[in-house]
């Protein structure tokens, strides 16, 4: 039987681009599991992304996931546009390459070790989780804020 895990994921940027956090909440049965990280020089979709990615990356064995996300970029990208962008060779309607393909093809091949249910929640909104994976993706960008 697959394990189920709930996973809530966040990403930060100050400045768009510049210094970025991401982080994720990850929760199983009674057990819980925060992480968090960051870039220098990122842009917000990309940790947006990079919390998927980590949180995904840290399960162990086979799941059956439901992601919570406040980013339609993420959860549209990955239910609705991923498919088209491999069957074009990470091309885009208009010919030109995709955006955050890196993370695109990380995120779709984690995923594929797993049952992913990609949820859109309204940032901001008063969900406890959302509202902890935003602090960690905060939290994630500080080393890299200027003093």
């Amino acid at each position: 039987m697959k394990k189920p895990v709930v996973i809530h994921t966040d990403g930060a940027c100050s400045g768009n681009p510049g210094p970025g956090g991401w982080g994720a909440v990850l929760t199983f049965g009674d057990a819980r599991r925060e992480i968090c990280g960051g870039e220098a020089h990122t842009t917000n979709n990309r940790m947006e992304m990079l919390a998927a990615v980590e949180a995904l990356a840290a399960l162990t064995r086979r799941c059956q996931v439901e992601l919570y996300t406040d980013s339609a970029y993420l959860q549209r990208g990955i239910t609705q546009w991923s498919a088209g962008w491999v069957a074009n060779g990470w091309r885009t309607k208009a010919g030109g390459p995709v955006k955050n393909a890196d993370l695109w093809q990380r995120l779709l091949a984690l995923a594929a070790g797993h049952e992913v249910a990609w949820r859109w929640i309204k940032g901001h909104a008063g969900h406890a989780e959302n509202e902890r994976a935003d602090a960690l993706a905060r939290a994630g960008m500080q080393p890299y804020l200027a003093p």
